[in-house]
């Protein structure tokens, strides 16, 4: 296929609104996990998250579309927004030339909350019709695409956090059979008390206290992950189409994809690593690149003992011990479920274009025995290619390459 390229990126996250803000935050090391704001955490045992205490949905959500939408349709709009705003991007004369493909792990949880209140408060006349379509995974696919006029092939990718990496492998097939601009990734708002309860039955939630004690990923007192809301949306277009309209400015390219699913429990991780280690290697033949090739490896993080040595070995069987720099820029954040792999990549692409490491945060006592060369204050390097790696709760793997972009290749 024909080289696809990252012309527009627009983040909201907890670390910032736009790709710039949330680019300084992740390199100062400053953590935006803090206590839940807007209920009561404590009663579900967990309290702290990583909330986007500054976004105002006002401020780019029409009145009449919020009242129909949940908080990570709200995000999704704000970012395709930004997204397109960065590329230059405006809807061309054929409808037909763009595509939304996000994803989502969750859907509108705060939406149906509150509908599920009135029902049980006041009866079915006290649900509206919005119910229907606010919390299906589908709804801020659907809704950019209708508020924007984007009638090309669209769809969702649910494989919880392994989604935002997940529709860029599916926006690649929508290229490739024609259509010349997708929107990709994702934005999640799991941060009310419905989604939080749901999301406490896995097990794999940090219950500290304090953002000093809560999700630490590969170190020696890991206990679980903090969940975050957020995430990013990314325009990608094939080349020929972009260059085509102008484009001034590529964030990189996406040269590779792989994934693959354990097909050992619903819950439980597989007990090795040889599917998550298999997604690496089909990317990279996907790419043509060799694990030598690669400069950086952005990591899952999944802050738990078992899920962290179990990527720990992944990575190894695949770039060898302390082989290629890691870092898991998600440890500021939290992780954001299909958002956070998608705000990985907009991180993955601000790392290629600065020639910077963003650094790990929370880790005191990196665990030896995962032989991972971890990154854990900024890193000036010269970097080419970067490996993104996300899983999905129930057994999901991906792993997605990017390259920086030379235009003289093109020629």
């Amino acid at each position: 296929m024909s080289r696809l390229l990252v012309t527009g990126m627009g983040v909201i996250a907890p670390s910032g609104i736009g790709a710039e803000e949330h680019w300084r935050t992740i390199l100062r090391g400053e953590s935006r996990i803090r206590p839940i704001e807007g209920f009561d955490a404590d009663l579900y045992g967990v309290t702290l998250g990583g909330q986007v205490l500054d976004f105002v949905p006002e401020e780019h959500v029409d009145g009449r579309l919020m009242v129909q939408t949940d908080r990570w349709t709200w995000m999704s709009l704000a970012a395709a927004t930004l997204a397109a705003a960065d590329a230059g991007y405006t809807s061309p004369e054929d409808a037909y030339a763009t595509s939304v493909f996000l994803a989502s792990g969750s859907g509108g949880n705060e939406f149906s909350q509150h509908e599920i209140q009135g029902l049980w408060a006041r009866g079915p006349k006290a649900v509206g019709a919005y119910q229907s379509i606010a919390w299906f995974y589908a709804a801020s696919t659907g809704q950019v695409s209708i508020r924007d006029g984007y009638k090309g092939p669209s769809g969702v990718v649910v494989s919880e956090g392994a989604g935002g990496l997940d529709s860029i492998g599916w926006a690649r097939r929508v290229v490739r059979r024609g259509t010349p601009a997708v929107l990709v990734g994702g934005t999640e708002a799991g941060l009310c008390p419905y989604a939080l309860l749901c999301q406490t039955t896995s097990g794999r939630l940090s219950t500290a206290r304090h953002p000093d004690d809560a999700y630490k990923p590969f170190d020696r007192r890991a206990n679980g992950h903090v969940v975050g809301e957020g995430g990013a949306i990314l325009l990608l277009e094939e080349e020929g189409a972009a260059r085509a309209r102008g484009v001034e400015r590529v964030w990189g390219e996406v040269v590779g994809y792989g994934a693959t699913h354990d097909a050992f429990h619903h819950e439980a991780p597989a007990p090795d690593a040889t599917q998550y280690a298999r997604a690496i290697r089909v990317s990279l033949a996907d790419a043509g690149l060799t694990p030598d090739d690669v400069d950086l490896v952005v990591a899952d993080a999944a802050g738990t003992p078992e899920l962290d040595a179990l990527e720990a070995a992944a990575i190894g069987a695949v770039f060898g011990p302390h082989g290629v720099p890691v870092t898991a820029p998600s440890s500021w954040t939290g992780r954001l479920m299909a958002g956070g792999s998608a705000l990985d990549v907009a991180t993955a692409l601000l790392a290629l274009r600065d020639g910077l490491v963003p650094p790990t945060g929370n880790v005191e006592e990196p665990v030896p025995e995962h032989r991972l060369d971890l990154v854990r204050e900024t890193r000036t390097a010269d970097l080419d290619v970067v490996v993104v790696l996300a899983r999905g709760f129930g057994g999901f793997n991906s792993s997605l390459v990017l390259r920086r972009y030379r235009e003289q290749e093109a020629a």
